[in-house]
Order: structure tokens, then sequence, then C-alpha cells
């Protein structure tokens, strides 16, 4: 078992990440601060994102909205879904 983070996501300590998901400042507090349970929830968090605003990630635009949707589903008040979504 890898090393232990207290889980903003899931607020309980959990197995943490091996390596920064993400490069530079962000990255770091992630892999300080989010599990890897936590990280999964962000993944499908994003990748809904990408369908429902049909983002791509090599526009720089689409890149910068979703690293500050990154920043507040764990830092800040929370992603949340676009207008009219409805899960599966």
């Amino acid at each position: 078992m890898g090393k232990m983070v207290n889980c903003v996501i899931l607020k309980q300590e959990a197995e943490g990440l091996d390596k920064a998901p993400y490069p530079g400042e962000l990255g770091q507090r992630i892999l300080d601060n989010v599990s890897k349970e936590g990280w999964k929830k962000w993944m499908q968090q994003q990748t809904m994102l990408m369908n429902e605003h049909r983002l791509s990630p090599i526009d720089p635009k689409h890149r910068q909205f979703l690293e500050q949707e990154m920043e507040k589903f764990f830092f800040g008040e929370g992603s949340v879904a676009p207008d009219g979504y409805t899960p599966q």
C-alpha cells in the first residue's frame, strides 16, 4: 500500500496517488491532498465535462477550462454539471 493522505474529496484518510497527476503547483497539491479514489471521481467528472461541453484536450482554451474546473473540484466550491445535464 502506498502513502496515505487525508483526501479532500472523501473527507477521510485513504491511499494517495503514486505521482503528481498534473504538472506544476496544482499537481503537487493534488498529490498531497487527493486519494486514488478521489482522483478517479475527478476523471469521471472530467469525462462528463468534456462530453457535455464538446471539449478537445488539444485546444488551449478547453485545457484552461478543465484546469479551472479541476481546481474547483478539489479545492473550491466543486465542479458542477452543465445546465440540463442528466446522468444516464
